[in-house]
């Protein structure tokens, strides 16, 4: 059906209010919105949901957010697992509650039971929950930290950890089926309360989520020691970490944490950032002016939803503030958890490591470093979940530390998607036993680079919106494996990885072998002298995305070996 005809039958239906029809009224004359909201229908990916709120088969609405949780539903009682409830958290973004509640009704009028949180919480506290409550699936109603026109919508497994293979395409093979909206089953609000339907928690969970993230402090008698000495500055960006952090480590013990009052209170809006994503270091602006009037060490920002942690931290020699990358945040953690339990003697020796592919080689380091499986995985922390599970299951391996390059990372197994509360919380604690040692974070990052080389990464997005964008990266994709450079700005390849043909090109030993990954339209090049670059579409947003990483014996060496590689293939990209 074209565009145009689907326009004229959602301004006739029956099922909208007269507002939404109103909404879709103010477009008449704009074929260019017209076209953008119902060119296709929005697509229940791997990830779940996620678009620009409004009326439109391409739009974040109750009929598209209904037609995907009947489809859930729908699979749940083919399953026959409907005797299990379902638990369904938000974050602070335009129509997140509403959603929810939405979703929560259409479950309980296909029978099955919901619990709610009663205010908005951060992603990994559903994961968590999810396990605890035994349920057999969570959705987190989120955009994560997209602009503040979007929503979203991500559906975790009873293991606690999005969706995967086979089960992804399973579920997705459901909502397909839903043609109608009247095939959405809803049960009335009150009636699904009286039934036991539909149940709220809160405070409770709460109090057992921070007793699971209180479990993994290794040196609380160091914190105790310094803890007047440690001063913080936290910014949720208006978002769910309000609910968790503040509390959390007030009650570790920490004396000084400053919340930067300005993004408090949880606002979709986002009113005094772009967009909330820390890992822009304009997100940082307030924060840091706030850092600096209060002589703060370490300066922590998480994502809407609380998975993302953003970094800044103090130069104890310069006194200037500096950022942090996700690589660079993660495997400070990674490294600090690995040494002391190695000197606690509670490091096993069957202990694994799990990074995405493109995440920095220094992983690879630190991991032979303390003697753990390194195991890769593709872009998504749910296939960091997934190896949890598979651990859980075999127990092969035991589960030490996980991240990806985009800002986030796990070191418990207590949920299985990634924390940015538990991070900012591991920070801290860090920031505390170095200080308790006369040293700064930022000290301690460079004593990781010398001893184990200079490793760093950039990534910069492209952004293609709309219908002609989308088309725009498949053509850019299809170019770059039609025209298979020799080197790469003078540098050898070593390797090619087409994880979407499932096919590594080895031109060392002249073979070629199997990735042994699930496809995914990912081209990945292993240069020499440790050198890599990757690119890959954004699976939740209209962008292309590419991934650079290097290795010197100095910073500075390494940053113009990143700049200069950064721009080669930007170059050829954009060519």
């Amino acid at each position: 059906m074209e565009y145009k005809e689907k326009y004229k039958e959602w301004c006739n239906n029956q099922l909208f209010s007269e507002k939404e029809k109103e909404e879709l009224e103010s477009i008449k004359y704009n074929d260019e919105e017209i076209k953008d909201r119902f060119y296709k229908d929005l697509e229940f990916g791997t990830a779940g949901l996620r678009g620009i709120i409004g009326m439109g088969t391409n739009r974040m609405n109750n009929y598209t957010v209904g037609v995907a949780t009947q489809g859930l539903a729908n699979y749940i009682i083919k399953e026959q697992k409907q005797n299990r409830p379902v638990v369904i958290s938000y974050d602070s973004r335009h129509m997140s509650k509403e959603f929810s509640r939405e979703v929560a009704l259409c479950l309980n009028g296909n029978g099955i039971k919901t619990y709610i949180f009663e205010e908005l919480r951060p992603v990994p506290e559903l994961s968590f929950t999810v396990r605890k409550l035994g349920a057999i699936a969570g959705i987190m109603i989120t955009a994560s930290h997209n602009p503040p026109e979007y929503n979203g919508y991500k559906v975790y497994w009873e293991d606690g950890a999005q969706i995967v293979a086979p089960k992804d395409m399973q579920i997705i093979e459901e909502v397909r089926k839903v043609k109608d909206f009247s095939e959405i089953k809803k049960m009335n609000q009150e009636e699904a309360i009286q039934n036991g339907y539909y149940n709220i928690i809160g405070k409770e969970i709460d109090k057992q989520y921070k007793e699971e993230l209180k479990k993994l402090v290794l040196n609380p008698d160091i914190i105790r020691k310094v803890q007047k000495d440690v001063r913080i500055v936290y910014t949720p960006l208006h978002g769910t970490g309000i609910k968790i952090v503040p509390d959390l480590l007030k009650e570790l013990g920490f004396e000084n944490v400053y919340v930067v009052p300005e993004q408090e209170k949880p606002d979709g809006d986002f009113p005094t950032v772009s967009y909330p994503n820390p890992e822009d270091p304009k997100a940082f602006e307030l924060a840091l002016k706030l850092a600096k009037k209060v002589n703060a060490d370490v300066v922590l920002a998480t994502d809407p939803d609380a998975d993302r942690l953003g970094v800044f931290s103090k130069d104890d020699k310069t006194g200037e503030y500096i950022t942090y990358t996700g690589n660079m945040s993660a495997l400070l953690i990674a490294e600090y958890e690995l040494s002391q339990r190695k000197e606690k003697g509670i490091l096993p020796e069957n202990g694994a490591m799990i990074k995405t592919v493109v995440s920095s080689n220094l992983a690879d380091a630190i991991a032979r470093e303390y003697k753990l499986k390194l195991i890769e995985v593709l872009t998504g922390f749910k296939y960091i979940g997934e190896q949890i599970k598979h651990f859980d299951m075999t127990k092969k391996y035991s589960y030490q530390f996980g991240f990806e390059e985009s800002y986030g990372c796990l070191f418990g197994t207590y949920a299985r998607d990634k924390d940015g509360i538990a991070a900012v919380m591991a920070l801290c604690e860090l920031t505390a036993y170095y200080k308790s040692q006369g040293k700064s974070l930022w000290s301690q990052m460079i004593e990781i680079y010398e001893k184990y080389g200079y490793y760093k990464e950039s990534q910069v997005s492209i952004i293609l919106k709309g219908a002609d964008g989308a088309e725009k990266i498949q053509q850019i994709m299809k170019k770059l494996r039609e025209d298979e450079p020799k080197d790469i700005d003078g540098r050898k390849i070593l390797k090619i990885k087409d994880f979407q043909i499932d096919k590594i090109k080895d031109f060392v030993n002249k073979e070629e072998t199997k990735t042994g990954l699930p496809r995914s339209n990912v081209l990945y090049y292993e240069l020499e002298n440790d050198e890599w670059c990757a690119i890959r579409p954004s699976g939740t947003e209209p962008k292309i995305k590419l991934y650079v990483g290097v290795k010197t014996n100095s910073m500075k060496d390494s940053e113009e070996a990143l700049k200069k590689l950064t721009n080669y293939m930007k170059g050829r990209i954009e060519e």
